[in-house]
């Protein structure tokens, strides 16, 4: 063990010949490579800080300033300086110092890089100012679609030349982005009622009508002044009250309600064996860890317009080293600046494996090794362990209190906190997972025994007895899209770049001298155990009463849906209210999730996607109009939601407003009727789609088994339903439904049928000959 080489690397004896020391120069020697990865990581994290507080500036640029600057003070022969050293040297010191060490001109040189540096200064504040003044702008994303205007041309040229010349890296752009902007209390008033009026008869609208008007002549002017103020001193005003009353203030259980899943490839499987692809998978994400560690990671854009325009990157910074800590009233989110190992459950024991040996990362046949170790270990977990991440599934109140009860005194403080502070959560499932059976795969990763996952940890690693393995991730620290980065290219090295041999092994050879697995130690009481007993009941029925179905939808794809000028996002979500109304016959209230990352520190917005264009189209499907009737309302209810969707990308939804103007009355003592009933309304239809943001990673078109599955995420309402959705290449779609089994109005494999059978008869909408479905 690393800690015990740690631990002995110097013993000393006292005998009648003095004091006798025993040095164990191997010990000493891993102790100094420690520290020296220590003082590295310290040492780049500064010189990033430092490109990245100066950009857009750039080293050639600070060159080309100071020397045309002084260029300049030479030719017309004027004080480079212009007079600083001069009024300097008022002072006693700096006459001595100047007089006696400096000459006249080498005075007025010291002076001219002064002037020079502080003008180079000058100008890249200039040019944050100006790129932050034009990346406010957004009348891109409202222009007519393939259209490129001479505005929009020179806005771009402006964009890229005040980004400098700098390569940028990850965080590059924050202090460059725009502030969120907070709408009018008119707008989102105006918008509020336009989104329930498909859902409430004309006695129930007018009635809202009348709350909304009565607030936003009263009460929303004074809240909205709050939120303004916010606005002018926080770097986002929504972000940090969504994570705390959203996430962590919640106090049901995280599992299922809160945490998703991603999946492995829909049909490749790189190895059969589960110790090999741990060990691929968990190098990869180690080596995408140092790229973070380093901003090396190329700035997230958003990928319109050539990639050009930056999206916030901060939520990348608690990817790893990160864990969830319960709490009586709130949790909070812990993370460490570095983590050295990670934790590893199998068979209810769990293991401390150090990540780094010999000054370097460990190699995938060496994290191989140390997975088999772990297989082979047969030793019995001890009372209440197997069982005891339990606790991370259940209600937060029981788990804090049996926290701050029983697991922070003695072996059982260390052992816990070697799990919260490990990189990230791995789990050696005693399950195989096959295609065959997406479903029970997708509840597996979903909540699998309820206690092999520790819930709180970011990124939980799960890996099956058959080597097919994927994510379970913990929601307040990001949103989906940060782990789909980070899952596109841990897959994209997995079977290519790192490989395996041709019996299944990682590549390479094992260790002979690499030092094994750390069994953690708990001493746990039986009032604990009676504890985790009951968190377990607790999640156990949330998981049994979750009715996943997954649907690879390969009939057709982006490529056909686009060849009729039609938004694939907006198709996907009029099939999905043709379905749902053809599933419970009935209209409802809608989320589908947006991002709002051209912003700092932006996260989600809600795009309302039940609306009374979507609403005609739907009654259009079920009655006897023509072809072209229905085809036209199709048209006009996707160029709807398309426009809903770029005002909640550029700051202008609904529903973060209101949820903001809620905490501001709650904070002033001050209930508001309006906001109460809003917020009280239920999704019964959420949806969210996860991009694809690296499709250059993956070959589809010469390896088209290596398409991902997507990932999914539970039911948010008893009685509604959670669709998750991701576009695969040209010709897939990926649909993750989840519901509640006890709901007597629910049935995901229903829900699933209508969703594809949605989708074929808005296709024939379009007559499309053989051909064109080629």
């Amino acid at each position: 063990m690393a800690e015990a080489h740690q631990a002995v690397a110097f013993q000393f004896t006292v005998g009648p010949d003095g004091i006798d020391l025993q040095l164990s120069h191997e010990a000493l020697r891993q102790v100094y490579l420690s520290g020296l990865h220590s003082w590295k990581k310290k040492f780049i994290r500064f010189k990033n800080g430092i490109l990245n507080g100066v950009y857009p500036g750039s080293a050639p640029g600070f060159m080309l300033v100071l020397a045309g600057y002084l260029g300049r003070a030479h030719y017309l022969k004027v004080d480079p300086s212009l007079g600083l050293l001069v009024k300097l040297g008022r002072h006693p010191l700096c006459l001595c110092f100047c007089s006696r060490y400096m000459s006249v001109q080498k005075q007025m040189l010291v002076g001219g890089v002064m002037v020079g540096t502080g003008l180079w200064i000058a100008i890249i504040f200039s040019m944050r100012t100006v790129l932050k003044g034009l990346l406010s702008w957004h009348g891109w994303m409202f222009a007519p679609h393939g259209k490129m205007t001479w505005q929009i041309r020179l806005w771009l040229i402006l964009v890229n030349i005040f980004s400098g010349m700098q390569t940028p890296m990850l965080y590059s752009f924050q202090n460059s982005l725009p502030h969120l902007p907070v709408p009018s209390v008119k707008d989102t008033m105006r918008r509020y009622l336009e989104s329930v009026q498909p859902l409430l008869s004309d006695e129930e609208h007018r009635r809202m009508q009348s709350l909304a008007l009565d607030f936003e002549k009263n009460l929303g002017p004074k809240l909205q002044w709050y939120l303004k103020l916010k606005s002018w001193w926080a770097s986002n005003y929504v972000s940090d009250w969504w994570e705390e009353y959203i996430y962590l203030r919640g106090r049901g259980p995280i599992m299922v309600n809160s945490n998703y899943y991603v999946m492995d490839f829909l049909y490749a499987f790189p190895t059969h064996l589960q110790a090999a692809r741990a060990g691929n998978i968990i190098h990869a994400i180690m080596l995408y860890r140092r790229k973070l560690d380093r901003a090396q990671i190329k700035p997230v854009r958003q990928l319109m317009l050539q990639n050009t325009i930056p999206m916030c990157s901060s939520q990348y910074e608690r990817m790893f080293n990160t864990s969830r800590i319960p709490g009586i009233e709130t949790d909070t989110v812990q993370h460490m600046s570095d983590s050295r190992h990670i934790v590893v459950h199998h068979r209810g024991r769990y293991f401390k494996v150090w990540m780094f040996y010999d000054g370097r990362l460990l190699l995938p046949r060496e994290i191989e090794q140390q997975m088999e170790r772990i297989l082979a270990d047969t030793s019995e977990p001890q009372p209440g362990e197997e069982t005891l991440a339990a606790l991370t599934a259940g209600d937060r109140v029981p788990w804090a209190c049996a926290r701050n009860a029983y697991l922070r005194h003695g072996k059982n403080k260390k052992s816990l906190d070697t799990v919260e502070k490990a990189a990230f959560f791995v789990t050696l499932d005693d399950t195989e997972q096959r295609p065959e059976s997406l479903d029970h795969y997708a509840k597996s990763l979903l909540h699998g025994k309820c206690y092999d996952r520790w819930f709180d940890k970011s990124i939980n690693l799960i890996v099956f007895k058959n080597g097919t393995m994927g994510l379970n991730a913990e929601h307040s620290w990001a949103d989906a899209p940060i782990v789909g980065h980070l899952w596109e290219q841990v897959l994209s090295m997995d079977p290519v770049k790192l490989g395996y041999t041709a019996d299944g092994h990682c590549r390479g050879e094992p260790h002979p001298n690499l030092p094994g697995p750390q069994r953690l130690q708990w001493n746990i009481p039986p009032e604990c155990q009676t504890m985790i007993a009951n968190s377990l009941s607790v999640a156990v029925a949330l998981a049994n009463d979750v009715d996943s179905h997954i649907i690879p939808f390969s009939d057709f794809g982006k490529g056909l849906i686009k060849k009729y000028k039609i938004s694939p996002d907006a198709f996907i979500q009029l099939a999905l209210q043709l379905a749902h109304y053809r599933d419970k016959g009935k209209f409802c209230l809608t989320y589908e999730a947006s991002m709002t990352r051209l912003y700092r520190e932006g996260r989600t917005e809600t795009v309302r996607s039940c609306t009374m264009e979507s609403c005609a189209f739907v009654r259009a499907m079920i009655s006897n109009k023509t072809r072209e009737e229905k085809l036209c309302l199709l048209t006009q209810a996707a160029k709807k939601h398309q426009q809903m969707y770029r005002l909640a990308m550029t700051g202008q939804g609904t529903d973060r407003h209101l949820f903001c103007l809620y905490v501001v009355s709650k904070y002033l003592g001050q209930d508001s009727p309006f906001l109460q009933e809003v917020l009280s309304e239920p999704w019964r239809l959420s949806t969210s789609q996860t991009p694809l943001q690296q499709g250059e990673l993956f070959d589809l078109v010469n390896h088209p088994e290596y398409v991902t599955t997507g990932g999914g995420f539970g039911p948010v309402a008893d009685d509604g339903y959670g669709v998750a959705y991701v576009i695969v290449g040209e010709k897939l779609i990926n649909f993750h439904i989840s519901s509640k089994c006890s709901s007597p109005e629910t049935d995901s494999h229903r829900f699933g049928n209508n969703i594809r059978q949605a989708m074929l008869d808005m296709l024939n909408l379009f007559e499309l000959d053989k051909k064109t479905l080629k």
